[in-house]
């Protein structure tokens, strides 16, 4: 999720309850996840049970749950449940997740994809598209990547656009 300036911030916009339900639907068909240290913190929030949720953020973390996530990190000592700590040998990693594993693994991490962009290991970039402008923040893209191909694109209610680049 990014802002029409491309920046990445998951308090400055959320989904609407339509693509809410399309990320739900889409977690559920991941292989896994693999995540850099911070966007962990972020995502650990689906790890608890909340009072306060609504029903689709319970089914949300359910789907959230019962994957399977890895998460790329020399300083942590221990994940959470169904998580998998790669502290070393992160191409080997992935290389051998993707020989493995059936379906899409799911990068989340602006500094992660750069490291994997940069191994070649990066088959797609789905990029959600939000009519906001934040003027600062982290960037979606942490480095420079070689020329993408535009290989999809899908409008979502909210005026969220979703653009699907596979490498030239």
């Amino acid at each position: 999720n990014q802002s029409l300036d491309g920046y990445v911030d998951h308090d400055a916009f959320a989904p609407d309850a339509a693509l809410f339900r399309h990320f739900i639907e889409d977690v559920r068909r991941l292989a896994g996840s693999l995540y850099g240290r911070h966007m962990y913190d972020v995502m650990r929030y689906w790890d608890d049970e909340r009072p306060e949720w609504t029903a689709a953020e319970r089914e949300y973390a359910e789907a959230w749950r019962g994957q399977p996530k890895w998460v790329v990190s020399r300083s942590l000592d221990s994940v959470g449940p169904n998580a998998s700590l790669v502290a070393d040998d992160l191409e080997a990693t992935v290389r051998r997740l993707k020989a493995e594993l059936d379906g899409t693994i799911e990068v989340a991490g602006p500094t992660l994809a750069q490291g994997l962009t940069d191994l070649g290991l990066i088959d797609e970039y789905q990029i959600y598209v939000h009519p906001v402008v934040l003027g600062q923040g982290k960037k979606y893209f942490a480095g420079p990547r070689g020329r993408l191909k535009l290989a999809a694109t899908d409008a979502f209610s909210g005026d969220v656009i979703r653009l699907t680049y596979v490498p030239a």
